[in-house]
């Protein structure tokens, strides 16, 4: 659990790479700040050894660590990446065995620098890595990091970053801060983040920054849609949104997509049909989460889906007005930042709860205030959400975000659903359980559940299938 500080929605909500927040977003962050905080001693590097430690080990190779690794020391930023180079900048560093740190290229070996250490684990959190530089004078250079879930990461003796420093007008470390600040000022959700973005950002820029975020997500969900084929991994998981879309359109995706989304609005909107197309709208994200596409971190990768798929369902099943995205996102992100804050987000140290479940608690007060519920409404939808998925382990097959990652976000978004139209039909007053209960239950139930259903592929389904991750 981390330290209570203000939190941006825009630390919820990043524009990266797939599969995983925490392994492959975390890691590339954290090789990237340890290539930059060399300094002016980039240039004496002789050698970079990556030392891999917990989960990060143990799932390292499913979730695409070692990847992750290669391209932040590289220096290629996740948000700008083009995603279909990857290979590319992969099999280059193999075959020539170097790595390009700032302007030098010096000596890397990927199967002998990266380094996994299946049965160690570094005292603060089970994803913890650690960076060497060797530089020319025989001086050693080393950083440790943890990545702590969502693609956020800590430095070892690192204090509270500047970011952080800031006193919002209306600071939230619970639920019920949260209320209280909307009571007083008879205010939104949405309404009291945006007054704290601004202590960040201007409107302009806030805007333009969830316009970005709601494009990204629309665009995975589309791509997701159009593309058929395997996922890689080894398990050989097809990928079915393209299918399903084909399907429920009765013809092939427009590869517009203001065209293909004005087409599913044209659907008609029985209960089965409807279910269908969020079911869709989530496999398609997560689909693209495998197989290292452009997702939105919401507020992992391995939750992808459920936000994305709920949202598109408000926009065009629940006739939202054109800019209610950027409530519904406020909304969201900071349900996020409560669970941040309370308990985790991070599934190697709370489980499939700490994303699946806090993605469908996020989604849910968010359709929640979109559809005219209040905030004690929206809090209610929240706490339903994550009630219903306390004690979800984190069992992924062969460490690869496919089985049972997938399909879980389509049933987070379906709960998300569920829970909104529970809570906008009953009197909050009426509710026996807090959102802050719900966080603290989770929070304890993660410190309770075994380790081996927290990200390691040791239990659980991933105890059941074999996989050759040599095909990867």
């Amino acid at each position: 659990m981390m330290q209570r500080q203000p939190l941006s929605a825009f630390e919820m909500f990043k524009i990266g790479v797939g599969p995983s927040s925490s392994h492959t977003m975390g890691p590339w962050r954290a090789a990237a700040q340890f290539v930059d905080d060399l300094g002016q001693q980039r240039g004496t590097v002789e050698r970079i050894i990556v030392d891999l430690y917990g989960s990060l080990a143990k799932t390292g190779k499913g979730h695409g660590t070692d990847v992750a690794v290669q391209l932040g020391l590289s220096g290629n930023d996740p948000t700008t990446i083009k995603v279909d180079r990857i290979d590319d900048y992969l099999r280059r560093i193999a075959s020539t065995h170097t790595i390009r740190i700032g302007a030098d290229e010096i000596e890397f070996d990927p199967a002998t620098d990266i380094r996994f250490h299946f049965d160690e684990q570094l005292p603060e959190h089970p994803n913890g890595m650690r960076f060497t530089a060797e530089l020319t004078s025989g001086e050693r250079k080393q950083s440790v990091f943890y990545s702590i879930g969502g693609g956020f990461i800590i430095k070892q003796g690192d204090e509270t970053s500047a970011n952080h420093s800031v006193e919002l007008p209306f600071p939230i470390d619970s639920a019920s801060d949260l209320i209280a600040h909307c009571d007083r000022q008879s205010l939104r959700i949405s309404e009291v983040v945006m007054q704290n973005e601004r202590m960040w950002r201007n409107d302009a820029q806030i805007r333009d920054g969830v316009v970005a975020i709601h494009a990204t997500m629309l665009d995975c969900i589309h791509r997701g849609c159009l593309t058929e084929g395997v996922l890689p991994g080894g398990i050989h998981v097809r990928r079915r949104a393209s299918m399903t879309a084909r399907r429920l359109l009765g013809m092939e995706c427009p590869t517009d997509r203001q065209s293909w989304i004005a087409a599913i609005r044209r659907q008609q909107r029985d209960f089965q049909r409807v279910l269908d197309w969020v079911s869709c709208f989530a496999l398609a994200v997560n689909e693209e989460n495998a197989a290292f596409g452009r997702v939105v971190t919401a507020p992992t990768n391995g939750a992808a889906g459920v936000i994305p798929a709920v949202l598109l369902y408000f926009e065009c099943f629940c006739d939202a007005e054109e800019d209610a995205f950027i409530n519904f996102l406020l909304t969201a992100a900071e349900i996020g930042c409560i669970f941040k804050k309370g308990a985790t987000i991070s599934a190697a140290m709370g489980g499939c709860q700490a994303e699946i479940g806090v993605s469908s608690a996020m989604a849910a007060a968010a359709l929640t205030e979109g559809l005219g519920g209040s905030p004690r409404q929206a809090t209610m939808a929240a706490e339903i959400a994550m009630e219903h998925h306390l004690g979800m382990t984190c069992d992924p097959i062969g460490g690869l975000v496919q089985i049972p990652c997938i399909e879980r976000n389509a049933f987070g978004a379906i709960k998300a659903i569920t829970a909104s139209q529970i809570a906008l039909g009953r009197d909050p007053d009426d509710a026996r359980v807090s959102l802050d209960a719900v966080v603290r239950t989770m929070w304890e139930t993660a410190q309770d559940m075994n380790s081996k259903y927290k990200e390691t592929s040791e239990g659980g389904l991933a105890g059941q299938i074999s996989v050759n991750l040599s095909e990867c």
